[in-house]
């Protein structure tokens, strides 16, 4: 089992740069893929990213691609997600998760999540 602490959430302008880090607890940190998701108010939640257990592939929705960047350090057992040009649409509750499963947008994947962090950009 894994447990996920997020932080980094902020609120930023339009435009503005945000890292987001996700630390894990627990020995098999590496042998997960990890994703971020995020649901905006009123909305479902919705993939953002994912990176394999080794860091080597990453996968990531149209909506982000370009602009954000999913990394991890396995020996200091963290994801990050760097935000870059972030507009209003950003603003939502981001989360992290760890699934078995490699890369997968697909929630029902993850049975493991952090209680989220709030990112709020202004226009």
């Amino acid at each position: 089992q894994v447990q996920l602490v997020e932080s980094g959430g902020r609120l930023v302008q339009a435009g503005a740069s945000l890292r987001l880090s996700c630390a894990a607890s627990g020995r098999t940190f590496s042998r997960y893929s990890m994703g971020w998701f995020r649901q905006a108010p009123g909305k479902e939640r919705e993939f953002v990213a994912d990176i394999s257990y080794g860091g080597g592939s990453t996968y990531y929705a149209e909506s982000v691609k370009g602009r954000f960047t999913v990394s991890r350090d396995n020996a200091k057992n963290t994801v990050y997600l760097q935000m870059n040009s972030l507009k209003p649409e950003d603003t939502a509750l981001y989360y992290c998760a760890a699934s078995w499963s490699g890369l997968t947008a697909n929630e029902r994947d993850y049975p493991y999540w952090g209680q989220g962090t709030q990112v709020t950009v202004s226009s």
